[in-house]
């Protein structure tokens, strides 16, 4: 499946999920300068704002390429980005992508992750044709682990120091949900 050169929307009854741009880096910024958000992701807590135009680009440049696609997960009502989720690591020829998320801790605990994920693994498996869809997390996060678990993903186990991020080897716990499982 390739995308089109329309950047799908999505909607949830709070959220519009949509393509990002550098008008939304300073809000992109907001919480990637946070070292809770930063603190179980591959990414080094932001510090200038430039970081966020960057980002967003290449998660632009990923979807221009047809090698994934990155909503950013805007309140309906303000058109605030509060987070972003998608699809990276994308093998088409097995079939399988892989999701990841992140949030702003004012709205952790709050159920952004479980509405927005429902529509993004059905785009996942009905549009981009996915039959597995497979999240990769630090095994000592689990908000991110609960998260997934609540969306129907299965915990299938921890990979020993297979990440190398901020430094340090780290355990990297895998789940995944099935075409076949998904309701």
């Amino acid at each position: 499946m390739n995308f089109t050169q329309v950047f799908p929307v999505l909607t949830t009854d709070r959220f519009r999920l949509r393509q990002m741009d550098e008008k939304d880096a300073a809000q992109v910024f907001d919480y990637f300068s946070k070292d809770e958000v930063t603190k179980y992701y591959d990414l080094e807590t932001f510090t200038q704002e430039s970081q966020a135009v960057e980002l967003i680009n290449r998660w632009n440049t990923r979807f221009m390429r047809n090698e994934g696609i990155r909503w950013g997960i805007a309140e309906k009502e303000s058109g605030k980005v509060i987070g972003s989720c998608g699809y990276h690591s994308w093998e088409k020829e097995h079939y399988k992508a892989e999701i990841g998320f992140e949030v702003h801790p004012d709205y952790w605990r709050k159920g952004v992750m479980s509405e927005v994920l429902q529509p993004i693994i059905h785009f996942g498996f009905q549009t981009l044709s996915l039959n597995r869809i497979e999240a990769f997390y630090d095994s000592e996060n689990t908000a991110s682990k609960e998260c997934l678990s609540k969306a129907g993903f299965i915990f299938e186990g921890v990979l020993r120091k297979a990440a190398f991020e901020k430094g340090v080897f780290c355990d990297a716990a895998v789940c995944s949900i099935l075409k076949e499982e998904y309701v």
